[in-house]
């Protein structure tokens, strides 16, 4: 059984070895009887004591031991190495660390100390108001791995500085962590990098699938993340909708996510809140909902745009706890730039629409008094050449010329929801590709529908129209088609989806998306573009364009499958 007393210590001495005293004391206490300091120190070390006794004249050196000791055992225990650097740059001690770091690290620090040493010795020479050197710090590389070294000095009476005090750890996890916070800062500036220039020269098309192919490279090169998603909240309808997908099934992509905290999945949580998730194990998250076949553990982010929350980036994995703090920082500062890159695209085509659009105003203000006066001149002469019939019919067509720039410059100031040249369609003939065809039509925009309706019906078309996505979709699901033609951006479903909805009825349907000056904030095009997408009209189109490419879509060419943009 364990002796329940105190334990004392005692170093013998002629007052404290009297046997009368220590069996005074063995009535209370524990008592460990030692013969010299050393004994003491090495029953201090191993044992613990509560109390000690000894003569007045040994009691401060045992102190001053013990201190030391205890300094040395808390110096050789810490993670960092230290030692002290005298002013010929030899080594007057070191604890247990230091010695531990190879030589070449050693001779760095002495190195870095006689460099300190100078420093130093200029801040306290004679001036009128002498510094009192502060610490320096300094960081090297070697053999693939980083290190930081703190230097301070320790001064003499007399106000030399003859040592230093070098405290040195391994910095290289964290200079890590900064390169690869550097160069995920560098790619996404390149990724919001899009030269104007460049992008010019570029079709609508294009341009989304160059940013496409950045954000998926960039993922798996420098994030390395092989399974993920883009998702971007439709304000309207607060849905999230598939933008860019990566390695994922199309039941992950297929499910619809709202941004709501509860009973959306982990992305409804994350696009609500603003806080980034940490799925380590999907089986035991009840937050969870379908991702990769195997899925084990994910991460999702917010897409942040000024603060604001406009989507989520959601990345899986079949292992386990495969995502950190750090992954999770990581995917923070890239999904800033990512946020950034969709919506300068965005604004880049979208501004098109509306430059048209003040430029056919300007160009209709300026030439609408010169288009007046010829028109006035023109009936003034058709009045007065009565009888003379060939003048006249001259006349008369540049009259019909005048009122055709009219109408086309008000076509263009109404932007992409037109049709040009549609309207004399009633009386067109027969079409043998389009007789007998079952078309459904979809766009929220009603003039443009009941437009391509008007066109496509006279020859022979059978035509439904669906005012939204949502509609077309659940039509798709009772109905079959011989052709799709749907706008990429409208309520409940967008382009993709309609697309997808198509395919999922019969794999041969043939889709053509439309959009106004290659507006697609989903990436509908880009992604159905890889899937067998038959062709792309970017409005205003002319009837004879959106003829031609029903015809190449219901009579596909042979040929590498790439839809055609009009």
């Amino acid at each position: 059984m364990n002796d329940p007393r105190p334990r004392l210590l005692v170093l013998r001495s002629d007052l404290t070895g009297r046997p009368e005293l220590i069996s005074t004391l063995a009535d209370h206490f524990e008592v460990s009887v030692v013969e010299s300091m050393t004994d003491a120190m090495a029953a201090l070390r191993h044992d613990d004591m509560q109390a000690i006794l000894s003569d007045a004249g040994d009691f401060l050196p045992l102190e001053r031991e013990l201190v030391g000791d205890k300094a040395m055992m808390v110096l050789n225990t810490i993670g960092e190495g230290v030692c002290v650097i005298d002013a010929d740059g030899r080594c007057a001690w070191s604890n247990d660390r230091m010695r531990q770091f190879k030589p070449n690290v050693f001779d760095r620090v002495k190195q870095h100390c006689q460099q300190a040493r100078s420093i130093f010795a200029k801040q306290i020479e004679p001036a009128d108001e002498p510094q009192s050197p502060k610490s320096k710090k300094f960081t090297f590389g070697l053999d693939d791995r980083y290190f930081e070294v703190m230097i301070s000095p320790i001064g003499a009476e007399d106000g030399r500085i003859d040592q230093v005090v070098a405290v040195v750890w391994d910095a290289t996890s964290g200079q890590r962590l900064q390169r690869k916070i550097d160069a995920i800062d560098a790619a996404g500036r390149e990724l919001a990098r899009l030269e104007r220039d460049a992008i010019v020269q570029l079709s609508p098309n294009e341009r989304l699938q160059l940013l496409r192919d950045k954000i998926i490279r960039f993922a798996r090169n420098l994030m390395n993340f092989d399974h993920f998603a883009i998702r971007l909240l439709e304000e309207s309808t607060n849905r999230l909708e598939v933008v860019i997908a990566e390695g994922l099934p199309a039941d992950a992509l297929d499910i619809d996510l709202y941004a709501q905290a509860e009973g959306n999945g982990i992305s409804g949580y994350v696009a609500a809140t603003g806080r980034s998730y940490i799925c380590h194990d999907v089986e035991k998250d009840p937050r969870y909902v379908i991702g990769l076949t195997h899925s084990k553990s994910s991460l999702t982010v917010p897409l942040r745009l000024f603060d604001k929350v406009v989507g989520i980036f959601n990345v899986e994995s079949e292992r386990v706890g495969a995502f950190n703090e750090d992954d999770r920082q990581f995917a923070e500062i890239f999904c800033r730039y990512v946020a950034v890159a969709l919506h300068m695209l965005n604004l880049m085509v979208a501004a098109g629409s509306n430059i048209a659009g003040r430029i056919a105003d300007n160009v209709g203000q300026e030439i609408s008094k010169p288009l007046n006066d010829i028109v006035t001149e023109a009936q003034t002469l058709i009045e007065q050449y009565v009888g003379h019939d060939d003048m006249r019919q001259r006349l008369n067509h540049i009259v019909d010329d005048v009122l055709n720039i009219r109408r086309k410059l008000r076509d263009a100031k109404a932007g992409p929801n037109v049709v040009l040249g549609a309207g004399d369609d009633e009386n067109a003939d027969l079409d043998p590709i389009l007789a007998g065809k079952r078309v459904l039509i979809a766009d929220d925009e009603q003039n443009i529908r009941t437009t391509i309706r008007d066109i496509l019906k006279p020859r022979g078309a059978h035509v439904e129209l669906c005012k939204d996505g949502g509609e077309a979709c659940h039509l798709l699901e009772e109905q079959g088609f011989d052709l799709v033609i749907s706008d990429i951006r409208m309520p409940y479903r967008n382009g993709y989806e309609i697309f997808a909805a198509a395919k999922r009825r019969d794999d041969n349907t043939p889709v053509l998306l439309m959009t106004g000056f290659g507006y697609d904030p989903n990436h509908s095009i880009v992604r159905a573009s890889g899937e067998g997408l038959a062709g792309v009209l970017f409005k205003p189109f002319k009837v004879d364009q959106l003829i031609e490419e029903v015809h190449a879509a219901l009579q596909p060419a042979s040929g590498d499958g790439a839809p055609k943009q009009v």
